[in-house]
Parts: C-alpha cells; sequence; structure tokens
C-alpha cells in the first residue's frame, strides 16, 4: 500500500513538472511586459546612468523560449542589458539565446546607458529596441530612449589666472575647483555648473558670480536622474560640498545666484573685518545638509535674497559683521525632524582690537517650522557686540528687558499666531502658510507671500530702497512695501514668462 502511495506521488510530481516544464512554439503565446518603454531623460554623454529595471512575465498556458534577445542597434547606442541575469556582452555580440520564461513566471531585465558624444550645444535623443524573438517567429520589443548632453568635464580645476567661465555648455566639476590668490574668477549670466559628490570651489582670491533675473547662474550637483519617481536628486541635500571662500578671499559677489542640494552651501573662513568678505544679492540657497551661510568672523552682507532648508542652521553668523536686508530666511528642512536654527549669531571667533562687530535685519522674515527658530549665544563678555532688528518678523519668543530696545516694529511671530488661533481668526497668515508653497512631501517650495501673508505691507520703503529690488528682479512698492525677499508688487509689464520664473517650485 505504502509502495502504491509512493508511486502516484511519484507520478503526479513528475506530472505537474513536465506540465511546468512544456514550451509551446505557438504564435498566440507572448510575453506581457511591465512597460513598452524606458527612458533615461537627460544625460550627460560618456557619464554611466544608474540603472533601470523592469519585468517580464508569462501569463500564458505553456512556457516561452526566447530564441534571440538582442540590441537593435548593437552596440552602437551605449545601452547595456542584462537580461534574467545574463549580461547582453560584446562577446556575445550584443544578444542572448534560448532565454525561458515558464508558465506563471517571471523575469527582471536591467538596462544601464553611457551615451556617446552629442556634438551639439543642445541635448540629442538617443533611441535603441531591445527585441525578443520568440520561438513562434514572433518579435516583440521594449524601446529604450536617452537625451544625450555633450558637457565640459573638469578634474582638479585650478583657476591661476583671472578668466570668465561661460555657459555655451555645461560644466561638470570632479574633485575641486580652486581659485588662487589673487585671482578673480568671474562665472557669465546664464552659466550651469554641475559638482559630482564631494565637488566643490575653494576660493582664496575672489569669486564673482554675475547671473541676471533671466539668465541666474546655477551652482548644483550632477545627478539628473531620480532618486523617487516624484523625487530628482536634484531636489535632495548633499549632492557636492559648496563653496568655501578662505582667509585670503575678499570681494566676493554673488548675484543673481541659485546654489542649492550642497553640503555646506556657503563658508566664509575667519579674516579681517576691515573688508567686506561676501556679498549675496538676489539669491537663493537651499536645500543644504549643513549650513546655509556660516561666516567666522566676516564681513558678509546679504541682500533680498532667500535661504532656505537646512539641516544645520540657514545662516550661522559668529563674530565679524553680518547685515541682512530685504531677506527671507526660512527653516522647513524636510530630511530631519532635528533641524538647526533659521539664525544663530554667537561672538564666539575674536580678533584682538575688533570693534563693530555684530550683526543687522532689516525688512526680513525669520521663520520655520519649530516655535523659535533664532538663538542667539552670547554671554555678558559680548558687550561690545551689537545687534539691530528693525521691521521684520521674527519666529521667537518676544525679546525682554535691556536688550528690547535693539528690536523695533518687529512682528513677534508665534505670539501672533497663537492669538489669531485663539481669537479664530483667519485674516492673517503666519508660519508655513505665509508661503506660496511648502511641501515636505513632495520637497516643492515656492517662497512668495501668500496674499494673506503677515509681512506684507510691513515693511519700511526706506530699507527696501536700499535693497533696490527683489530676488525677482522686480521693484518693491514703497506704499505698501513687503516683508522679506519676494515682493507681492506685479508691474503692469510683467509678463507670464516673469510670472512663471517668479513661481518657481524648488
Amino acid at each position: 500500500m505504502i509502495f502504491l502511495l509512493f508511486i502516484l506521488f511519484f507520478l503526479l510530481t513528475f506530472s505537474a513538472c513536465s506540465d511546468n516544464d512544456s514550451f509551446s512554439p505557438s504564435a498566440s503565446n507572448t510575453l506581457t511586459f511591465e512597460t513598452d518603454t524606458v527612458s533615461f531623460d537627460t544625460l550627460f554623454a560618456t557619464v554611466p546612468s544608474s540603472a533601470q529595471s523592469f519585468w517580464i512575465r508569462n501569463n500564458s498556458a505553456d512556457g516561452i523560449r526566447c530564441k534571440e534577445v538582442r540590441l537593435e542597434g548593437g552596440n552602437q547606442t551605449g545601452f547595456r542589458v542584462n537580461v534574467d541575469g545574463e549580461y547582453m556582452s560584446p562577446e556575445r555580440g550584443y544578444k542572448l539565446n534560448d532565454i525561458e520564461v515558464r508558465k506563471g513566471d517571471s523575469i527582471r531585465v536591467f538596462v544601464e546607458v553611457t551615451t556617446p558624444k552629442a556634438l551639439s550645444e543642445t541635448p540629442r535623443k538617443i533611441e535603441d529596441n531591445i527585441v525578443f524573438t520568440l520561438e513562434s517567429g514572433v518579435q516583440q520589443k521594449v524601446n529604450l530612449n536617452a537625451w544625450a548632453w555633450d558637457a565640459v568635464m573638469k578634474r582638479g580645476w585650478v583657476i591661476d589666472s583671472d578668466q570668465t567661465i561661460t555657459g555655451e555648455k555645461p560644466i561638470i566639476v570632479y574633485d575641486s575647483m580652486v581659485v588662487k590668490r589673487n585671482v578673480l574668477l568671474t562665472i557669465a549670466a546664464g552659466t550651469t555648473i554641475y559638482f559630482h559628490k564631494g565637488a566643490g570651489i575653494d576660493v582664496q582670491g575672489t569669486l564673482v558670480c554675475e547671473g541676471t533675473a533671466e539668465r541666474p547662474v546655477v551652482l548644483r550637483g550632477d545627478r539628473l536622474d531620480n532618486m523617487f519617481d516624484y523625487l530628482p536628486y536634484d531636489l535632495v541635500s548633499g549632492q557636492w560640498r559648496g563653496i568655501t571662500f578662505g582667509e585670503s578671499s575678499y570681494g566676493n559677489r554673488v548675484t543673481f545666484t541659485d546654489l542649492h542640494s550642497a553640503d555646506n552651501a556657503v563658508v566664509c573662513d575667519s579674516s579681517s573685518i576691515d573688508r567686506e568678505k561676501l556679498k549675496v544679492e538676489y539669491s537663493t540657497i537651499h536645500n543644504n545638509k549643513g549650513f546655509g551661510i556660516l561666516s567666522s568672523h566676516s564681513v558678509v552682507n546679504i541682500v533680498s535674497s532667500q535661504i532656505t532648508n537646512c539641516l544645520a542652521n540657514c545662516v550661522y553668523a559668529d563674530g565679524g559683521r553680518v547685515s541682512i536686508l530685504q531677506s527671507t530666511i526660512a527653516q522647513f528642512y524636510p530630511f530631519q525632524s532635528v533641524r538647526g536654527w533659521g539664525l544663530l549669531f554667537a561672538n564666539m571667533t575674536k580678533a584682538e582690537g575688533d570693534k563693530d562687530c555684530g550683526i543687522v535685519c532689516l525688512n526680513s522674515i525669520i521663520t520655520g517650522f519649530d516655535d523659535d527658530v533664532i538663538c542667539a549665544d552670547l554671554s555678558k563678555e559680548d558687550s561690545l557686540y551689537t545687534m539691530t532688528f528693525d521691521h521684520d518678523v521674527l519666529r521667537t519668543e518676544r525679546v525682554k528687558g535691556e536688550l528690547a530696545s535693539n528690536f523695533t516694529n518687529i512682528i513677534w511671530e508665534k505670539e501672533l499666531e497663537d492669538s489669531l488661533a485663539e481669537k479664530r481668526d483667519t485674516t492673517l497668515l503666519t508660519g508655513r502658510n505665509m508661503f506660496k508653497l511648502v511641501s515636505h512631501e513632495t520637497q516643492h517650495y515656492d517662497f512668495h507671500l501668500a496674499e494673506r501673508s503677515c509681512a506684507v505691507g510691513m515693511g519700511s520703503a526706506d530699507y527696501a530702497r536700499l535693497a533696490g529690488k527683489d530676488r525677482d528682479g522686480l521693484p518693491f512698492d514703497e506704499q505698501k512695501t513687503d516683508l522679506g525677499c519676494y515682493s507681492t508688487l506685479k508691474s503692469q509689464s510683467d509678463s507670464s514668462q516673469n510670472s512663471a520664473r517668479r513661481r518657481r517650485n524648488w
């Protein structure tokens, strides 16, 4: 009896295995593809991409054998394909044979690409097809495409004589970019420099970024692909090192420049405060894994600029003289719940004979997620360190006592917020709601003021005139001056192009 049961079990098992292992050449049996197209968007020519993948499933009643899988263009387009763990290598003639997909089973295909040079100043489309030829003779295809963009590659780039960089082609910097002492580097309007992971600019001489409202200078990481479907690497902090202005560096100017997704975006090493070290005007410093601006015993002036979302402090002013005029500092860093201050100022870095050290903040907004985003790390020994805050929105506790006279015409944001909530008053907006868009779910931000923001019309026209224009290059309304770096004034000649530029989401 036991022997008969064993024979019956063996026959059933053998029958099931035979059924699963049967392959049919019928033309009605085809493979089901997760996608019919794999797109890589824009890639720098000769730089390897990250891998993409898709699944192929056999939903038919029999196994299907692919007689041949090949790249239609051979090795001409730079695509590399791995099918079910087998690489379509040059030794195999960029093709594979006898790939089996059993009924109800699936296989995975991985695709990478290193595009050839586009031989053009604009991106050029590269295409190929993976052709699956079944035993039945039926052919099924998956399209592969990418845009190849020629770029200038720089490794260990040393600038040892005055020069101007222009933006005919994108520039990718590996390792480092050093501006030697007594050398002036100018980055012209419309230039974008892409920095590889760990690369940055070390300035021993002078750096001038001469962007315009229409053609800004852009300093960013070199990843053009996505971390997730909804999240480009360009929106992820820590993609490159940032800029360091050394002790010997003075007279630097960053105008209409977009600097984002770095480690420490701007670091100013300790130096003499008899000369201006850095002026940041009409610029954006956003989404950095360390500091937005770290100033140690330096003279730094910030005008009509947006400094937002940094894991460490958005602005850390340690000694020296720092001026913040008509600017927006917002600490909504999304990737960690423990984040630094919007503004931290201290006087730890000192030099003998220092005088006139301090901080000035006028017509500006300093806000963020937390109830308090401003910190003064000062002691009684710092009595010569001065502070002036006038016509600002400040998200911190109201300053009382002998220091209260340093704070005039202040909107104490948390205090106002609590008062509005108690009265159920929705006429004014505070915190993240005072801006057009703050979405930590998608990492998109628009720090233009909402119509009912508590910062609208609360500024000083005199300070606005000192700033000259807003972050978008537009004038401030002298009759109803807004706080922060963006004006709500709409000029009569405001074009749809300028409107789109002003609403740019990060």
